[in-house]
């Protein structure tokens, strides 16, 4: 009778772990959606970034789009700032780096991102959390009133992607999902 008992214990346990592990692993249906999904917050981050910049945009409503932007992180993510004028590179929290670009000395800001693209696919961590790299090349543009165009630079810079499997209760059901967030946007190289 024991070894009867043990042998259905061992069953659902080895039956459990299976569907746990089939729900953890990625399809390639549901890769190419959370692929879409990356790239998606990324685009929504170039334009938080323009409005933020923009000297136009009202300080009520870059604030409402900061709110937004961060939203999009990991905690304690970091952003990459570089110029032509020194050879550091400078990384800034978040919340920090929005704040700092609504009070750059420019009359004018443009910031345009392009050529967004995965240079890593998705790799599955220990933790069960898929790890992949977007690139972006951003072209910042300053401008001055009476001066016009008074820097201008390309950057190339990579953004860490996490994907990890996330629940939520929806009318008394726990529903899994797979949430995407941005991690560290580091600069790789500043040109002309």
């Amino acid at each position: 009778m024991r070894k009867l008992l043990f042998v259905i214990i061992a069953v659902a346990l080895s039956s459990f772990s299976q569907r746990a592990t089939a729900q953890d692993n990625l399809s390639p249906q549901r890769k190419q959606a959370i692929d879409s999904l990356a790239l998606e917050k990324v685009r929504d981050l170039s334009k938080y970034i323009s409005i933020i910049g923009d000297k136009e945009t009202q300080w009520s409503d870059a604030q409402r789009v900061i709110e937004r932007a961060v939203e999009l992180f990991m905690e304690n993510s970091e952003i990459g700032v570089s110029s032509l004028n020194r050879q550091d590179v400078n990384y800034y929290k978040v919340r920090e780096y929005f704040d700092r670009l609504m009070q750059l000395n420019y009359s004018r800001v443009t910031i345009d991102w392009y050529k967004i693209q995965y240079v890593s696919d998705l790799e599955r961590q220990p933790d069960g959390t898929y790890v992949g790299v977007i690139t972006i090349y951003q072209r910042f543009q300053g401008y001055d009133k009476e001066k016009g165009l008074v820097y201008e630079d390309t950057t190339k810079k990579d953004i860490t992607v996490y994907v990890k499997r996330k629940e939520t209760q929806i009318g008394g059901r726990t529903i899994g999902f797979w949430d995407v967030m941005l991690g560290d946007i580091r600069v790789k190289e500043t040109s002309k």
